[in-house]
């Protein structure tokens, strides 16, 4: 799989990342992951686990790995994967994110799985668990699901620290969910900190149900951001189309790069066969044509359960 940029960031990417939200923690919202994941769901079943497909991505020629701080121990599963394959920090791309920290402790059946916080505090002290355990692979670091609501894009102390870590060296982007994406993308590409915007990439929901911020994506990339896509599978309504879909989001000009949830080595291989496909224009068309209403697929998406 050939390296391309990550926008105008300077990093270095695949066509397919693999993200560990999936294999970081014992539950997720993924459609199937009780059959797919099996019941050990143990500390240690889970890295190994994180680690065998880990090891297929990297086989596969995946040179982009995505985790978050909410991820379980995500974070953890990747940092000694890292030095496990003894891979040295250039020879992948890593990013992460803050703003949620992991409450479910190691449960299924937790009530609460995760908490958000945008704050100041908040980003002080999950970059530096971040940087603890990930250390110098940490390339990218992101806001965890940005929203209007949470008023991040607006707490001028938090910007400041941001473009602070970016002047620092790091890449600092965003991640969006829900049906105003677009709206937070557009907002965020406004802001300034000194005459500086400290975003570079946007991480966000595109798959074949849910197209709704393409064009903001696509202002994005034309202003030199990454664009990294998660959730092209739509949380496994698509697992059975799985390369179709993941192929319709590579097929887009402003996509960097698309993000594989797989739990399986299996499903990795399979996701990975993507970037070999060429859809034509008619088929891109017809596939355009399963869209369904944004704020119907957000709420189908908040009936999911953890399993």
């Amino acid at each position: 799989m050939a390296l391309r940029p990550l926008g105008a960031t300077g990093l270095k990417v695949t066509p397919i990342g693999f993200g560990l939200a999936a294999v970081g923690r014992p539950g997720y919202i993924t459609l199937g992951r009780e059959h797919d994941i099996g019941t050990n769901r143990s500390v240690e079943a889970l890295e190994r686990r994180s680690h065998e497909v880990l090891n297929a991505a990297y086989d596969a020629g995946i040179r982009y790995f995505d985790a978050a701080r909410s991820y379980g121990y995500a974070e953890r599963f990747l940092a000694s994967w890292l030095r496990e394959r003894g891979l040295a920090p250039d020879a992948v791309t890593v990013g992460s994110k803050w703003g949620y920290t992991y409450v479910g402790d190691w449960r299924v059946d937790a009530r609460v799985h995760e908490v958000k916080d945008h704050s100041l505090a908040a980003l002080r002290r999950q970059i530096e668990e971040s940087r603890a355990l990930l250390s110098e692979y940490l390339d990218l670091y992101q806001i965890h699901s940005a929203t209007l609501e949470s008023g991040v894009l607006d707490d001028r102390a938090v910007l400041s620290e941001l473009t602070a870590l970016r002047a620092g060296g790091l890449v600092i982007g965003l991640s969006v969910s829900g049906p105003r994406q677009a709206d937070v993308i557009r907002r965020a590409l406004a802001v300034r900190v000194d005459g500086v915007n400290p975003f570079q990439s946007v991480q966000a929901t595109w798959n074949l149900l849910e197209p709704s911020a393409g064009p903001a994506l696509a202002e994005a990339h034309d202003a030199g951001w990454g664009v990294i896509i998660k959730e092209a599978l739509a949380n496994g309504r698509l697992a059975s189309q799985d390369r179709i879909a993941m192929a319709a989001a590579l097929a887009n000009r402003w996509v960097d790069v698309v993000l594989s949830g797989a739990v399986t080595v299996e499903q990795l291989r399979s996701n990975v066969m993507a970037a070999t496909m060429q859809l034509a224009p008619d088929q891109v068309t017809e596939l355009g044509k399963m869209a369904e209403p944004a704020d119907q697929y957000w709420k189908e998406r908040s009936r999911l359960a953890w399993t």
